[in-house]
């Protein structure tokens, strides 16, 4: 999904008062998170995940992991969250 620098800033104001709703723990990407990923960004459309990884490089590569099996779009990574972002069927996020 193509998202403009306009749009981004927007959804990150946006997440700014969000809590992480999902956990990415020392074991990865399961089928019991990327369930609940799944079910969380269905519902709110733009979530907040905390990843669990030591090495920088290591949380990169779990965040691109996450959105391309989730076929989200990555709005913000700082430090150990990370922002993402997909349309639901009824989009309730109206995107400038």
């Amino acid at each position: 999904m193509n998202i403009s620098a306009q749009q981004k800033r927007y959804l990150r104001s946006l997440a700014h008062a969000l809590k992480p709703v999902v956990t990415v723990g020392e074991s990865g990407l399961s089928d019991a998170v990327m369930r609940e990923l799944n079910l969380s960004i269905d519902h709110h459309e733009l979530i907040k995940v905390r990843i669990h990884a030591e090495d920088r490089e290591e949380r990169r590569k779990l965040t691109d992991e996450l959105c391309s099996k989730s076929n989200s779009t990555l709005i913000q990574s700082i430090g150990h969250l990370a922002v993402i972002y997909r349309p639901s069927k009824k989009p309730v996020i109206k995107l400038p």
